[in-house]
């Protein structure tokens, strides 16, 4: 019996010495790692700003995610605005005397893209250098280094440079295969978010959108770097059709590249720039260690312009990344009892989602307007319920390359009747209503329910475009004309005027702060980034951990359509959503 109890006590003092010395390690890797992102870099003479591989360039902050267990994490995240602003003061430090974009891929979206390239377009303004290199080049990345003074090309690389194209994937009859039921009601020809589900072909409507909305974002975005790169649109087109940029000799030949170059001959190159004697080292700083070197400068007691980031699909309840209806009206509140705030840029990069949940963050944005400026500024996409959440602003912006309208609405409910029936599986209730048994995963979905949620899915589209019709100020018949879930560029949105102005979250900004009547301001991001700890047991979550898998495995675009079968949060009945995401690749 003594050796019993010696046995339970050995480990129970041994669990809590493990438990303890677990402790102690976590709470030193969260200090090491938060004073390792609190270090201030200082900037020395004769820097070279520079853009690689390992800046990742993101919208919100809510997009910032670190694993304390990754003290050498050679990716850095920097939000465009930010990555602008340090451009911007490039421009006038005198330690900055040039800028190298050194990237083969870039994680940006096409907007981001937009803004940062004009902020380099700018600094060239000031008479300090922009020089591109690249290896193997993806069209991301060269359109953004094509900006540059010269473009240098390793001698065995390669730029991919071929126009923009989008896939849709169908399943109707992969469906009907195996049994998998789905009941749909949509509104509008053109909400092409469930067609996958209903048809093995692309649709008219469908074909006609997509094409007009990727030639009008190639067309900017082509006549760009043709003007940069010299060359005539033409000549570009042809190029590009030829995929002259795979082969080397022709990039150069073709006016894509100025030079072939092995790098160490770019970087002899950079240091003759500076006029740097051969034993001499170059400086180099990143992005994000910029960023870091004034950002705490900045703070200071003048009036606060808030941007409320909403990036992401939306979604009803509580949650920490996306937009989730709980959380994010939490955060409107927050900003509207909060003094120090003048005025309000609601910052949207959102394809949509929930119908209820955007209806509920409209409602407390509409709330916060009557206190305080509310100007909108879209980003990468700003369609449907990413739309709708704007219709409570005084003004709303667009870039040329938002992806933005698809007002319209549907619903949709899977079931399995068929595939449970070919396997010996049946279902039989009783019921004390007609619609008692509305819904059910082996037989469907009742007619009465079909009825009412066509009623509804109706309902909430003309709620929809009555509030696009009180902001924008035009006849239902008008918005219902460029309605019907079709989506649109930001250049043409402004011609249909479904937005007020084309400009960047930095003219936002402006315009919300003459609004407020400040001159002089501070900018404060809504919500703060979340801390290492939040995102570690975040990520301990087995849903977390299963999403993050599926998404690896079946790529962002199409883990979008298996959660619209399988996400509670997404089968509040009705959906304001986006039917794909359209990358610059």
């Amino acid at each position: 019996m003594k050796s019993f109890f010696r046995t339970v006590l050995a480990n129970i003092v041994a669990i809590l010495l493990i438990g303890g010395v677990f402790t102690l390690f976590f709470m030193l890797m969260m200090v090491v790692s938060a004073a390792a992102g609190d270090k201030k870099t200082q900037v020395k003479k004769n820097t070279v700003l520079t853009l690689d591989m390992k800046t990742n360039i993101i919208d919100s902050p809510t997009e910032d995610q670190e694993s304390i267990f990754e003290f050498n994490n050679p990716m850095s995240s920097v939000l465009v605005y930010d990555a602008v602003n340090a451009i911007k003061k490039a421009k006038d430090d005198p330690k900055i005397k040039g800028i190298s974009i050194e990237t083969d891929f870039i994680s940006a979206g096409m907007t981001q893209l937009d803004a940062i390239r004009e902020a380099l377009q700018d600094f060239r303004k000031s008479g300090k250098f922009v020089m591109a290199y690249g290896n193997t080049v993806s069209q991301p990345a060269y359109y953004l280094g094509s900006v540059a003074d010269q473009y240098y090309l390793n001698p065995s690389g390669g730029i991919e440079l071929k126009g923009l194209g989008t896939e849709v994937m169908y399943m109707k009859s992969f469906a009907e295969k195996y049994g998998i039921g789905l009941e749909i009601i949509r509104h509008g020809k053109y909400k092409a978010a469930v067609e996958p589900y209903i048809r093995d072909d692309m649709s008219e409507e469908n074909r006609e959108q997509l094409s007009t909305l990727l030639n009008d974002i190639w067309s900017g975005t082509s006549a760009k770097i043709a003007a940069s790169r010299k060359i005539s649109p033409t000549q570009l087109a042809m190029v590009t059709d030829s995929l002259y940029g795979v082969i080397p000799e022709l990039t150069v030949k073709h006016g894509l590249a100025d030079k072939l170059l092995q790098k160490s001959q770019y970087d002899d190159l950079l240091k003759s720039k500076l006029k740097l004697k051969e034993k001499e080292d170059l400086n180099r700083m990143s992005l994000a260690k910029y960023v870091r070197s004034f950002k705490d400068d900045e703070k200071s007691d003048k009036g606060q312009i808030a941007v409320l980031y909403a990036s992401g699909a939306i979604y009803n309840g509580e949650g920490a990344k996306d937009i989730y209806a709980q959380n994010f009206v939490k955060e409107i509140k927050k900003i509207a009892e909060d003094k120090d705030v003048k005025a309000v840029v609601l910052r949207v990069n959102s394809p949509g989602g929930s119908a209820n949940a955007s209806d509920e963050i409209l409602f407390e944005l509409q709330q916060l307007k009557k206190k305080k400026p509310l100007v909108v500024s879209f980003g990468d996409y700003a369609a449907s319920g990413g739309y709708y959440i704007a219709m409570a602003a005084d003004r709303i912006y667009s870039e040329e390359n938002t992806i933005t309208g698809s007002i319209g609405v549907f619903g949709m409910i899977p079931y399995a009747k068929d595939l449970a029936n070919r396997n010996g599986i049946y279902a039989h209730g009783v019921a004390t209503n007609a619609n008692s048994n509305n819904f059910s995963l082996i037989n469907g979905v009742s007619p009465g329910t079909v009825r009412m949620m066509t009623r509804s899915v109706e309902g909430t589209y003309k709620r929809f475009v009555h509030f696009v019709t009180q902001n924008r100020k035009k006849s239902f018949a008008q918005i219902d004309e460029v309605g019907g879930g079709r989506v649109w560029s930001g250049t043409r949105a402004k011609q249909i005027g479904l937005v007020d102005e084309l400009g960047s979250l930095e003219d936002a900004l402006a315009f919300a702060a003459k609004k407020a009547n400040v001159k002089e301001y501070s900018v404060t991001a809504f919500p703060k980034k979340r801390s290492q700890l939040e995102q570690f047991f975040e990520g301990l979550n087995q849903d977390e951990i299963s999403a993050k898998f599926l998404k690896s495995k079946m790529g962002k675009e199409n883990y979008q359509l298996f959660e619209q079968f399988t996400n509670p949060k997404l089968q509040s009945g009705i959906i304001m959503g986006m039917p794909y995401t359209i990358k610059l690749q």
